[in-house]
């Protein structure tokens, strides 16, 4: 059992990793903040930021439970639904991205 849940610490590191470096590499290229967005000025730029949106997902959640409120505080409800669902997106990711891996070395 221990083996398993290693293994899902595991593919959650690399899918945050894998976010975290994306989004860096996006704001790099395109000199523009990475978001969680579905617009383009064409379908082909339209699925490019869907794209960008479900691999630099992760990394953007938690950097939006982050955000202070009007007052200047953070709220912990949003920090800890934030991480909740940037880690699971992260293990889905991490899934995907060794899934490839290994079909790939195989």
């Amino acid at each position: 059992m221990a083996f398993e849940f290693l293994l899902a610490l595991f593919m959650m590191a690399v899918g945050l990793s894998i976010a975290g470096a994306g989004t860096h590499f996006y704001q790099g290229i395109w000199k523009q903040p990475a978001m969680l967005r579905f617009d383009g000025a064409s379908v082909l730029g339209m699925f490019g930021h869907l794209l960008m949106s479900f691999v630099c997902g992760p990394y953007i959640m938690l950097n939006l439970g982050w955000q202070q409120q009007d007052d200047g505080t953070i709220s912990i409800t949003s920090v800890l639904l934030a991480a909740l669902i940037a880690f699971g997106w992260a293990f889905i990711t991490g899934l995907l991205f060794l899934g490839i891996w290994f079909a790939v070395l195989s």
